[in-house]
């Protein structure tokens, strides 16, 4: 999952996430990353309109958002 949220990283796309939470719920994110490190990254959460942290081990999957919907946000 690292390797994947890297090249998001690089080619700058915004991402959407199945995440799931400390407590154990799973949550849709849209998410532009901004740094990553060994078992966590940050970014800027739509959902939340402010920059979080998440840790790597709790994406599920993550997908790039389509361009017609970047431009939207």
């Amino acid at each position: 999952m690292r390797q994947s949220i890297l090249r998001w990283l690089q080619v700058g796309t915004i991402v959407e996430l199945i995440y799931t939470s400390k407590c154990g719920e799973i949550t849709k994110r849209r998410v532009k990353i901004y740094k990553v490190s060994e078992d966590t990254f940050q970014g800027y959460c739509f959902k939340r309109k402010e920059m979080r942290n998440f840790f790597i081990d709790q994406v599920l999957a993550v997908l790039p958002v389509i361009k017609k919907e970047q431009e939207f946000n």
